[in-house]
């Protein structure tokens, strides 16, 4: 009984610690592909060009060009989140002959360009409770 007492004491603390995030990507351009969504949680994460220093990633279907993605149970703390319109689904960031051809968006910005990367540190933003934010896709 005591072994219970504590899981479930554990499990309530754990929850009480726990955030939830509602990312919305909207503007998107067409409703082909899907979008990606990927969750950073320290520096140095970002610019994340190979699309493997994420925390935690969600691929979501787009409808009215628009698209949702719910990371639940996140320990508080910073974070920022990236998106892309993955139009031909392939999982990568098509590009031209320095910037992306599909759309990108960041938390924290409206415009990206060759002469202010993106950054942790810029994007981040603290997460202390449920939040929702919303991403306006960038298509260059």
């Amino acid at each position: 009984m005591k072994k219970f007492i504590l899981i479930a004491a554990l499990f309530i603390a754990s929850v009480a610690n726990a955030a939830t995030l509602t990312v919305v990507a909207k503007g998107l351009k067409n409703s082909k592909g899907v979008v990606q969504f990927s969750l950073y949680n320290k520096d140095g994460s970002i610019p994340d060009k190979k699309l493997n220093k994420y925390y935690k990633k969600q691929r979501v279907l787009i409808s009215d060009n628009k698209a949702v993605a719910v990371f639940t149970n996140l320990p508080k703390g910073r974070y920022a989140v990236s998106v892309f319109h993955d139009e031909n689904g392939n999982g990568k960031i098509d590009k031209g002959l320095l910037m992306p051809v599909e759309g990108i968006g960041l938390s924290n910005f409206k415009s990206v360009n060759l002469f202010n990367p993106p950054n942790f540190k810029k994007a981040s933003f603290m997460l202390d409770s449920n939040k929702k934010i919303v991403i306006d896709m960038i298509y260059l």
